[in-house]
């Protein structure tokens, strides 16, 4: 018995892309769509972007904190990407699964593959650019990074996309009114109502 899922929980959802491949975009549509799915926000020890803003992009920590709750395992999955790191709160995830609740976690490949990797029983899904010529005009298009970051994005995108079989679903993010149909589809399909 102890092993049994309670029927009450809620749908842990997780959405992974390489960067540029429209998941932010993705998952605020859906989640205006959704209001019965919450949005897990990520801890990250990177600096704000322009517009971003604590606890409600991420929760910007120093490193130290963040180390500090690696040691004291309070993270549900965590990675360093890019030079910073990024986690996931597990006391968070936990509380709002046993409520029933459903959650959206956006987090990358490496953090997807701790929780896969749990007796969660998620549901992830992958969106993929058109194209990896694409993902990179996205990239340079944004206006945030200097060439030699775009150019480890999208050695990271490659690696990343290469993982794509790992999901149990996967979007190609060519049309994003398509893309949206897509995903709502899935959401609709996999979510427990409350």
């Amino acid at each position: 018995m102890g092993g049994q899922k309670m029927e009450k929980k809620g749908t842990l959802f997780v959405i992974s892309a390489p960067s540029g491949a429209g998941k932010t975009t993705l998952t605020g549509q859906v989640l205006k769509q959704f209001p019965q799915l919450s949005y897990s926000i990520s801890h990250t020890t990177r600096k704000p972007r322009q517009g971003e803003i604590h606890g409600r992009d991420y929760f910007f920590i120093e490193d130290q904190e963040f180390q500090t709750r690696i040691a004291q395992d309070q993270w549900i999955e965590w990675a360093q990407v890019h030079g910073n790191f990024y986690g996931t709160d597990k006391a968070f995830v936990s509380e709002k699964l046993e409520k029933g609740e459903n959650l959206l976690l956006d987090i990358d490949v490496q953090g997807a593959k701790q929780i896969m990797n749990s007796d969660l029983g998620l549901v992830s899904i992958f969106i993929l650019p058109p194209s990896i010529e694409v993902l990179e005009q996205r990239l340079e298009s944004r206006g945030t990074d200097s060439p030699s970051v775009i150019a480890h994005r999208m050695e990271n995108a490659r690696w990343e996309m290469d993982q794509q079989g790992a999901y149990n679903h996967v979007i190609v993010n060519d049309d994003l009114g398509q893309a949206i149909v897509e995903l709502c589809s899935i959401l609709k399909t996999k979510m427990r109502s409350l």
